[in-house]
């Protein structure tokens, strides 16, 4: 039953004072605070099965199915590779190889821990979980349909839409039924063994260097530009890594069927150059060319909230054209599909409505690492971007290659190519020359490439220039120090490759 208005919090007569669709990243921030602030909340939450029949608890993508499950598996690949390290350094390794199943147990068994960690701290907060899909009846009112198919009606003065994405599929026969995603990629309960990893997105890229590297036979089939809207040299140098390290990539090409034969998947492939098509087979097929918001059966008409084409939602300030319903997180229009930005535009939204706050979120210069085998670390604008923006006459590009210090001693080799090769790091610093050489893109190719940008993140906020770089001391003997001694420009055409240390 829904309550008074004098039994609610904020005096409106709604049962919620807030009601959250979605329990990932941003609908558990965003749930959260305004708890804390003094709201009556609800979140809801409810994972429908991938075509596979893959489900999983409270938390969203990035703890299930994304960041959490693919970084501690690429750290498994690293690892592995690390072991021709160890040998160099004295320590005698032994590789008995890999236990996919192991490593699979021990990562669900972690994300589990933190499915139940997210029910405990809304409880703490005193907001109530349902688990059950929501749909809005109208503005206000939203039903909740569980597992078993019994509804809820509730109401809310405001709702927040936090639902998040899916996988695309390509809509091509066999797909759903010969193919696996992200929903399913990181719980399968026996190693991939020879694997197509379909897509030119960073999650199959991700996908195809953490499997590779795990000694699986790797292949990647590419319709047309690796890594769109990441800087187009950094993408090249990516792949041209993998490759060097066994990855397959397989060129302006589409799978034009999918059909199972046994256990095995035939993949019928069509070059778009030459109009040629091959039949190839495969343990395992991942699909990988982009994200779905989840935002189609929300019912969205009946409260009047109008989506973009994509189904995403254009909102300033997180609001719709509704006026009581927001959205955050991935299901925005034009903004960054990211866990971190999820969470800081969740918490900034509560502050906003319980808490009389200004702040809104800034999408500009958030930072993002690709975790590739060889890392991939970005804040601020591509080269071409620049460019673009400023004109290449006003726009420098300074740029360095280089080999950690840790990698010195390794000399082994894969298929004639040194597995720690000279220079085989990259990182470039693009500045505006018009506006006092202000640091308007950073781009780093190497280890530990979250740890390296993050706090280039902040001098760029603070408006950082090329002077206050060169000024900065760097840390010796580390990657990052790199960024502190750039002086070869790429229009110098000098080499920037390095002949010692």
């Amino acid at each position: 039953m829904a309550e008074t208005a004098a039994d609610t919090p904020m005096g409106h007569g709604y049962e919620f004072d807030l009601v959250v669709i979605g329990g990932g990243s941003g609908g558990l921030a965003c749930s959260k605070e305004a708890a804390k602030l003094g709201a009556k909340v609800a979140c809801l939450d409810f994972v429908t099965p991938s075509p596979q029949g893959n489900v999983w608890g409270l938390g969203g993508t990035c703890v299930n199915v994304g960041c959490i499950p693919k970084k501690l598996m690429h750290n498994a690949g690293i690892l592995g590779e690390s072991f021709s390290d160890a040998r160099e350094f004295g320590w005698k390794v032994n590789n008995e190889g890999h236990d996919w199943a192991k490593m699979v147990e021990q990562i669900q068994n972690y994300i589990g821990s933190l499915n139940w960690g997210y029910r405990v701290a809304l409880r703490d907060n005193n907001v109530e979980y349902i688990n059950a899909k929501g749909a809005f009846e109208d503005a206000h009112t939203i039903v909740c349909t569980k597992k078993n198919g019994k509804t809820r009606t509730i109401t809310a003065d405001k709702v927040v839409i936090a639902v998040g994405g899916r996988p695309k599929y390509l809509g091509v026969e066999g797909d759903k039924e010969c193919c696996i995603t992200s929903d399913d990629v990181f719980s399968l309960p026996k190693a991939p063994g020879k694997t197509l990893c379909v897509g030119a997105s960073y999650i199959s890229l991700e996908t195809a260097g953490l499997l590779s590297a795990l000694g699986y036979e790797v292949s990647v089939l590419v319709r047309s530009v690796f890594l769109r809207g990441f800087d187009s040299e950094m993408a090249e140098k990516i792949v041209g890594h993998m490759e060097s390290h066994g990855v397959r990539m397989i060129r302006s090409s589409v799978p034009t069927k999918f059909e199972k034969d046994g256990d095995k998947t035939k993949v019928t492939i069509k070059n778009s150059d030459f109009g040629n098509e091959i039949v190839e087979e495969y343990d395992t097929v991942v699909i990988a060319v982009g994200r779905d918001p989840c935002t189609g059966d929300l019912g969205l008409e009946k409260a009047g909230v109008v989506p973009h084409k994509s189904g995403k939602f254009e909102a300033k300030d997180e609001q719709t054209n509704v006026p009581n319903i927001y959205a955050v997180g991935d299901v925005l229009e034009q903004r960054q599909e990211l866990t971190p930005v999820a969470i800081q535009a969740g918490q900034l939204l509560a502050r906003r409505l319980y808490a009389g706050a200004t702040a809104s979120m800034d999408y500009d210069l958030v930072p993002t690492t690709v975790f590739t085998p060889l890392e991939y670390g970005c804040v601020g604008m591509s080269e071409e971007l620049a460019a673009e923006t400023y004109g290449a006459d006003n726009t420098e590009a300074y740029i360095s290659f280089f080999k950690p210090l840790e990698w010195q001693l390794n000399h082994e080799e894969h298929n004639g190519v040194p597995v720690r090769g000279d220079n085989s790091c990259y990182l470039k610093l693009i500045t505006n020359t018009a506006d006092s050489e202000r640091v308007v893109g950073l781009h780093y190719l190497g280890p530990n490439a979250g740890e390296v940008v993050q706090g280039y993140a902040v001098a760029m906020k603070c408006g950082a220039t090329k002077a206050q770089f060169d000024t900065t001391v760097g840390i010796h003997p580390t990657v990052s120090e790199e960024f502190t001694i750039l002086s070869v420009t790429k229009r110098s055409g000098v080499d920037a490759q390095k002949k010692g240390c």
